[in-house]
Protein backbone atom coordinates (compact mmCIF):
# COMPACT_ATOMS: atom_id res chain seq x y z
CA UNK A 1 0.00 0.00 0.00
CA UNK A 2 1.40 3.19 -1.24
CA UNK A 3 2.02 5.75 1.29
CA UNK A 4 -0.59 9.22 0.86
CA UNK A 5 0.84 12.17 -0.46
CA UNK A 6 1.59 14.95 2.47
CA UNK A 7 0.67 18.48 1.98
CA UNK A 8 4.03 21.26 2.12
CA UNK A 9 3.00 24.71 3.14
CA UNK A 10 6.58 25.85 1.48
CA UNK A 11 6.40 26.72 -2.07
CA UNK A 12 9.97 25.91 -3.05
CA UNK A 13 9.93 22.26 -1.78
CA UNK A 14 7.99 19.23 -2.43
CA UNK A 15 6.00 16.51 -0.17
CA UNK A 16 9.07 14.68 0.08
CA UNK A 17 11.97 17.29 1.09
CA UNK A 18 13.31 18.24 -2.72
CA UNK A 19 13.58 21.32 -3.98
CA UNK A 20 11.75 23.08 -6.84
CA UNK A 21 13.54 24.56 -9.41
CA UNK A 22 12.84 28.08 -9.51
CA UNK A 23 9.83 29.73 -11.93
CA UNK A 24 8.85 25.78 -12.22
CA UNK A 25 7.74 22.88 -10.26
CA UNK A 26 5.16 20.52 -10.48
CA UNK A 27 1.38 22.24 -11.48
CA UNK A 28 3.02 25.44 -12.24
CA UNK A 29 5.26 24.92 -14.66
CA UNK A 30 4.98 22.35 -17.95
CA UNK A 31 4.47 18.88 -17.18
CA UNK A 32 6.39 15.76 -17.94
CA UNK A 33 4.96 15.60 -20.78
CA UNK A 34 5.27 18.96 -22.03
CA UNK A 35 1.62 20.26 -23.00
CA UNK A 36 1.85 23.56 -20.05
CA UNK A 37 -0.62 21.58 -18.33
CA UNK A 38 -1.30 20.06 -15.10
CA UNK A 39 -0.80 16.28 -15.40
CA UNK A 40 -2.59 15.57 -12.24
CA UNK A 41 -5.12 16.57 -9.42
CA UNK A 42 -3.12 14.41 -7.00
CA UNK A 43 0.14 16.26 -8.15
CA UNK A 44 -1.33 19.67 -7.71
CA UNK A 45 -2.63 18.77 -4.41
CA UNK A 46 0.70 16.99 -3.14
CA UNK A 47 2.51 20.11 -4.55
CA UNK A 48 -0.40 22.81 -3.54
CA UNK A 49 0.91 26.08 -2.55
CA UNK A 50 -0.85 28.50 0.36
CA UNK A 51 -0.62 32.12 -1.28
CA UNK A 52 -0.09 34.85 1.24
CA UNK A 53 -1.40 38.40 -0.36
CA UNK A 54 2.02 40.81 -0.80
CA UNK A 55 2.15 43.27 1.73
CA UNK A 56 1.93 46.96 0.64
CA UNK A 57 5.42 49.34 0.86
CA UNK A 58 5.61 51.28 3.88
CA UNK A 59 5.40 54.52 3.46
CA UNK A 60 8.36 56.74 4.18
CA UNK A 61 7.87 59.25 7.01
CA UNK A 62 6.00 58.82 10.98
CA UNK A 63 2.72 57.78 10.47
CA UNK A 64 0.27 60.23 12.67
CA UNK A 65 -3.78 59.13 12.94
CA UNK A 66 -2.82 56.78 9.99
CA UNK A 67 -1.59 59.22 7.74
CA UNK A 68 1.83 60.40 6.73
CA UNK A 69 3.12 64.19 8.08
CA UNK A 70 3.37 65.14 4.35
CA UNK A 71 -0.02 63.98 3.57
CA UNK A 72 -1.43 65.87 6.93
CA UNK A 73 0.28 68.92 5.54
CA UNK A 74 -1.30 68.44 2.23
CA UNK A 75 -4.41 68.41 3.90
CA UNK A 76 -3.98 71.61 5.82
CA UNK A 77 -2.50 73.74 3.17
CA UNK A 78 -5.33 76.36 3.66
CA UNK A 79 -4.57 76.93 7.18
CA UNK A 80 -0.75 76.57 6.58
CA UNK A 81 -0.95 79.30 4.76
CA UNK A 82 -3.16 81.36 6.78
CA UNK A 83 -0.61 81.06 9.81
CA UNK A 84 2.41 81.60 7.33
CA UNK A 85 1.91 86.12 7.94
CA UNK A 86 1.99 85.36 11.67
CA UNK A 87 5.28 82.89 11.71
CA UNK A 88 6.69 85.61 9.27
CA UNK A 89 5.49 88.65 11.92
CA UNK A 90 7.34 86.35 15.00
CA UNK A 91 10.81 85.67 12.62
CA UNK A 92 10.98 89.20 11.57
CA UNK A 93 9.91 91.30 15.07
CA UNK A 94 10.98 88.56 18.00
CA UNK A 95 13.28 85.97 16.84
CA UNK A 96 15.82 87.91 14.67
CA UNK A 97 16.40 90.51 16.99
CA UNK A 98 17.69 88.06 19.50
CA UNK A 99 20.59 88.03 17.06
CA UNK A 100 21.27 91.41 18.39
CA UNK A 101 22.62 90.00 21.95
CA UNK A 102 25.43 89.91 20.61
CA UNK A 103 26.10 93.32 21.70
CA UNK A 104 26.10 91.98 25.25
CA UNK A 105 29.52 90.50 24.57
CA UNK A 106 31.02 93.56 22.34
CA UNK A 107 32.36 97.28 23.61
CA UNK A 108 29.43 98.19 21.37
CA UNK A 109 30.06 101.82 19.52
CA UNK A 110 26.79 101.95 17.61
CA UNK A 111 28.12 105.23 15.65
CA UNK A 112 32.02 104.22 14.43
CA UNK A 113 32.77 100.28 14.49
CA UNK A 114 28.45 99.15 14.89
CA UNK A 115 28.18 94.85 15.24
CA UNK A 116 30.89 94.03 13.32
CA UNK A 117 33.32 95.96 13.87
CA UNK A 118 32.76 96.71 17.64
CA UNK A 119 35.66 94.29 19.69
CA UNK A 120 34.57 91.61 21.79
CA UNK A 121 35.14 92.07 25.95
CA UNK A 122 33.36 88.29 26.82
CA UNK A 123 31.35 88.64 29.97
CA UNK A 124 32.81 92.14 31.04
CA UNK A 125 29.63 94.02 30.72
CA UNK A 126 27.83 90.95 32.99
CA UNK A 127 30.70 91.58 35.47
CA UNK A 128 29.85 95.29 35.41
CA UNK A 129 25.87 94.62 36.09
CA UNK A 130 27.04 91.82 39.14
CA UNK A 131 29.30 94.53 40.69
CA UNK A 132 26.62 97.64 40.14
CA UNK A 133 24.78 97.76 44.19
CA UNK A 134 22.47 100.34 42.11
CA UNK A 135 21.26 97.26 39.66
CA UNK A 136 20.51 95.06 42.60
CA UNK A 137 18.86 97.81 44.30
CA UNK A 138 16.55 98.36 41.32
CA UNK A 139 15.84 94.52 40.87
CA UNK A 140 14.82 94.06 44.64
CA UNK A 141 12.40 97.56 44.22
CA UNK A 142 10.83 95.77 40.86
CA UNK A 143 10.44 92.45 42.67
CA UNK A 144 8.49 94.17 45.49
CA UNK A 145 5.97 96.38 43.03
CA UNK A 146 5.64 93.20 41.17
CA UNK A 147 4.78 91.57 44.57
CA UNK A 148 2.28 94.00 45.25
CA UNK A 149 0.37 93.95 42.00
CA UNK A 150 0.53 90.47 42.25
CA UNK A 151 -1.20 90.49 46.01
CA UNK A 152 -3.63 93.06 44.93
CA UNK A 153 -3.93 93.12 41.30
CA UNK A 154 -4.83 88.96 40.34
CA UNK A 155 -7.61 88.25 42.76
CA UNK A 156 -9.72 91.71 41.86
CA UNK A 157 -10.78 90.24 38.17
CA UNK A 158 -11.28 86.82 39.85
CA UNK A 159 -13.68 88.28 42.50
CA UNK A 160 -15.56 90.31 39.82
CA UNK A 161 -15.80 87.70 37.50
CA UNK A 162 -17.58 85.58 40.53
CA UNK A 163 -19.61 88.79 41.09
CA UNK A 164 -20.66 88.71 37.58
CA UNK A 165 -21.24 85.14 37.72
CA UNK A 166 -24.08 85.40 40.24
CA UNK A 167 -26.22 88.29 38.09
CA UNK A 168 -28.73 86.93 36.94
CA UNK A 169 -30.03 89.56 34.33
CA UNK A 170 -27.78 89.45 31.17
CA UNK A 171 -28.68 92.82 30.71
CA UNK A 172 -26.85 94.29 33.72
CA UNK A 173 -23.78 91.81 33.25
CA UNK A 174 -22.92 93.03 29.92
CA UNK A 175 -23.19 96.73 31.51
CA UNK A 176 -21.10 96.19 34.02
CA UNK A 177 -18.60 93.94 31.75
CA UNK A 178 -18.27 96.70 29.37
CA UNK A 179 -17.86 99.55 32.03
CA UNK A 180 -14.85 97.59 33.89
CA UNK A 181 -13.40 96.70 30.88
CA UNK A 182 -13.51 100.05 29.29
CA UNK A 183 -10.42 101.17 30.51
CA UNK A 184 -8.12 98.46 29.00
CA UNK A 185 -8.16 100.76 26.05
CA UNK A 186 -7.04 104.18 27.46
CA UNK A 187 -3.08 104.57 27.37
CA UNK A 188 -0.92 105.15 30.24
CA UNK A 189 -0.73 108.99 29.61
CA UNK A 190 -5.02 109.01 30.11
CA UNK A 191 -4.45 107.04 33.24
CA UNK A 192 -1.65 108.75 34.98
CA UNK A 193 -3.64 111.78 33.85
CA UNK A 194 -7.24 110.82 35.47
CA UNK A 195 -5.56 109.64 38.99
CA UNK A 196 -3.36 113.05 38.92
CA UNK A 197 -6.37 114.56 38.39
CA UNK A 198 -8.54 112.76 41.18
CA UNK A 199 -5.31 111.96 44.09
CA UNK A 200 -3.21 114.89 43.15
CA UNK A 201 -2.20 117.70 45.48
CA UNK A 202 -4.92 120.05 43.37
CA UNK A 203 -7.07 116.97 42.56
CA UNK A 204 -10.33 116.46 43.03
CA UNK A 205 -10.37 114.55 46.67
CA UNK A 206 -7.89 117.22 48.27
CA UNK A 207 -9.78 119.99 47.29
CA UNK A 208 -13.10 118.25 48.80
CA UNK A 209 -11.11 117.35 52.05
CA UNK A 210 -9.99 121.29 52.24
CA UNK A 211 -13.05 122.80 51.64
CA UNK A 212 -14.45 120.56 54.80
CA UNK A 213 -11.50 122.14 56.83
CA UNK A 214 -9.28 119.01 56.47
CA UNK A 215 -6.06 119.13 54.87
CA UNK A 216 -4.94 117.67 51.80
CA UNK A 217 -2.94 115.50 50.53
CA UNK A 218 -1.15 114.74 47.42
CA UNK A 219 -0.47 110.61 46.51
CA UNK A 220 0.98 111.33 43.58
CA UNK A 221 4.20 112.31 44.79
CA UNK A 222 4.35 109.86 48.27
CA UNK A 223 7.23 107.88 47.67
CA UNK A 224 6.42 105.19 50.41
CA UNK A 225 2.47 104.98 48.37
CA UNK A 226 3.91 104.61 45.01
CA UNK A 227 3.70 100.49 44.52
CA UNK A 228 0.06 100.89 45.79
CA UNK A 229 -0.09 103.72 43.76
CA UNK A 230 1.05 101.53 40.44
CA UNK A 231 -1.09 98.74 41.57
CA UNK A 232 -4.05 101.21 41.78
CA UNK A 233 -3.78 102.25 38.16
CA UNK A 234 -2.64 98.48 36.95
CA UNK A 235 -6.22 97.23 38.90
CA UNK A 236 -8.37 99.89 37.01
CA UNK A 237 -7.08 99.26 33.44
CA UNK A 238 -6.61 96.00 33.06
CA UNK A 239 -9.30 93.66 35.75
CA UNK A 240 -11.50 94.20 32.80
CA UNK A 241 -9.50 91.60 30.45
CA UNK A 242 -8.67 89.56 33.61
CA UNK A 243 -12.57 89.27 34.12
CA UNK A 244 -13.24 88.44 30.30
CA UNK A 245 -10.59 85.35 30.81
CA UNK A 246 -12.56 84.33 34.07
CA UNK A 247 -15.94 84.62 33.29
CA UNK A 248 -15.09 82.43 30.11
CA UNK A 249 -13.61 79.66 31.75
CA UNK A 250 -16.82 79.68 34.26
CA UNK A 251 -18.97 79.52 30.89
CA UNK A 252 -17.38 76.24 30.67
CA UNK A 253 -19.00 74.74 33.80
CA UNK A 254 -21.33 72.33 33.84
CA UNK A 255 -25.04 73.74 35.22
CA UNK A 256 -25.70 70.38 36.75
CA UNK A 257 -23.02 70.20 39.02
CA UNK A 258 -24.65 73.67 40.57
CA UNK A 259 -28.00 71.47 40.54
CA UNK A 260 -26.65 68.51 42.03
CA UNK A 261 -25.02 70.32 45.12
CA UNK A 262 -28.16 72.89 45.74
CA UNK A 263 -29.90 69.01 45.89
CA UNK A 264 -27.44 68.62 48.26
CA UNK A 265 -28.09 71.21 50.52
CA UNK A 266 -25.36 73.42 49.20
CA UNK A 267 -25.85 77.15 49.75
CA UNK A 268 -24.17 79.65 47.32
CA UNK A 269 -21.19 80.00 49.17
CA UNK A 270 -20.30 76.35 49.62
CA UNK A 271 -21.28 75.92 45.41
CA UNK A 272 -18.70 78.54 44.97
CA UNK A 273 -16.25 76.84 46.80
CA UNK A 274 -16.65 73.55 45.87
CA UNK A 275 -17.88 73.82 42.15
CA UNK A 276 -16.53 77.52 41.30
CA UNK A 277 -13.26 77.62 42.32
CA UNK A 278 -12.21 73.78 41.34
CA UNK A 279 -13.55 74.81 37.65
CA UNK A 280 -11.14 78.21 37.99
CA UNK A 281 -8.43 76.55 39.50
CA UNK A 282 -6.43 75.67 35.87
CA UNK A 283 -7.40 79.23 34.47
CA UNK A 284 -5.44 80.83 37.85
CA UNK A 285 -2.63 78.58 37.59
CA UNK A 286 -1.83 79.16 34.04
CA UNK A 287 -2.11 83.30 34.20
CA UNK A 288 -0.51 83.21 37.54
CA UNK A 289 2.41 81.61 36.01
CA UNK A 290 2.98 83.82 32.71
CA UNK A 291 2.36 86.29 36.03
CA UNK A 292 5.27 85.33 37.35
CA UNK A 293 7.60 84.97 34.20
CA UNK A 294 6.94 88.89 33.74
CA UNK A 295 7.95 89.73 37.11
CA UNK A 296 10.44 92.11 35.66
CA UNK A 297 8.73 93.34 32.93
CA UNK A 298 6.60 96.02 34.11
CA UNK A 299 4.89 98.41 32.64
CA UNK A 300 7.82 100.51 31.62
CA UNK A 301 5.50 103.64 29.86
CA UNK A 302 3.46 103.83 33.46
CA UNK A 303 6.59 103.85 35.75
CA UNK A 304 8.89 106.53 33.57
CA UNK A 305 5.48 109.00 33.29
CA UNK A 306 5.65 109.26 37.29
CA UNK A 307 9.59 108.34 37.70
CA UNK A 308 10.17 112.42 38.48
CA UNK A 309 7.38 112.93 40.64
CA UNK A 310 8.65 110.28 43.16
CA UNK A 311 12.20 109.91 42.25
CA UNK A 312 14.06 107.40 41.31
CA UNK A 313 15.07 106.04 44.70
CA UNK A 314 11.10 104.61 44.83
CA UNK A 315 10.30 104.09 41.36
CA UNK A 316 12.91 102.69 39.64
CA UNK A 317 12.47 99.41 37.80
CA UNK A 318 14.95 97.47 35.99
CA UNK A 319 13.46 98.37 32.35
CA UNK A 320 13.98 102.23 33.36
CA UNK A 321 17.00 101.61 34.83
CA UNK A 322 18.22 99.87 31.64
CA UNK A 323 16.98 102.74 29.60
CA UNK A 324 18.30 105.69 31.98
CA UNK A 325 22.22 103.92 32.35
CA UNK A 326 22.33 102.25 29.46
CA UNK A 327 20.42 103.66 26.32
CA UNK A 328 20.43 107.52 27.54
CA UNK A 329 24.16 107.55 28.63
CA UNK A 330 25.06 105.55 25.08
CA UNK A 331 26.11 102.28 27.02
CA UNK A 332 24.56 99.98 25.05
CA UNK A 333 26.68 96.47 26.09
CA UNK A 334 25.24 97.76 29.22
CA UNK A 335 21.75 97.59 28.41
CA UNK A 336 21.97 94.94 26.10
CA UNK A 337 23.68 92.61 29.55
CA UNK A 338 21.27 93.71 31.63
CA UNK A 339 18.58 92.44 29.15
CA UNK A 340 20.04 89.40 28.65
CA UNK A 341 19.89 88.45 32.46
CA UNK A 342 16.27 89.89 32.63
CA UNK A 343 15.21 87.00 30.04
CA UNK A 344 17.53 84.58 31.76
CA UNK A 345 15.58 85.09 35.20
CA UNK A 346 11.78 85.48 33.46
CA UNK A 347 12.33 82.40 31.67
CA UNK A 348 13.91 80.93 35.52
CA UNK A 349 10.25 82.18 37.09
CA UNK A 350 8.75 80.73 34.30
CA UNK A 351 10.10 76.98 34.82
CA UNK A 352 9.98 77.40 38.58
CA UNK A 353 6.31 78.64 38.80
CA UNK A 354 5.49 75.46 36.36
CA UNK A 355 6.97 73.33 38.60
CA UNK A 356 4.83 74.54 41.44
CA UNK A 357 1.84 74.26 39.47
CA UNK A 358 2.65 70.59 38.74
CA UNK A 359 3.26 70.06 42.24
CA UNK A 360 -0.52 71.42 42.97
CA UNK A 361 -1.57 69.10 40.57
CA UNK A 362 -2.39 71.54 37.40
CA UNK A 363 -0.80 71.53 34.22
CA UNK A 364 0.43 75.41 33.98
CA UNK A 365 2.14 76.61 30.61
CA UNK A 366 2.55 72.99 29.17
CA UNK A 367 1.59 69.45 30.81
CA UNK A 368 4.17 67.13 33.07
CA UNK A 369 5.02 63.93 30.95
Amino acid sequence: MKPRATVTTDPDRTADGADVPAGGGHGDGEGKDGSGGRTGRSRAIGTGRIRTPKSRPAEAGPQLNGITWRQRLYRDRTLVLMTVPAIALLLIFNYIPLLGNIVAFQDYDVYDLGITGSPFVGFDNFTRIFEDYRFWEVLVNTLVIFVTQLVLFFPIPIAIALLLNTIMSARVRAWVQAVVYLPHFFSWVLVVTVFQQMFGGAGLVAQWLREHGHEGFDLMTNPGFFKFLVSAQAVWKDAGWGVIVFLAALAAVNTDLYEAAAVDGAGRWRRMWHVTLPALRPVIALLLVLRVGSALNLDFEQILLQRDQVGAGASEILDTYIWWTGIKTGDFGYAAAAGVFKGLFSVAMVLGANKVAHMLGEQGVYSKK
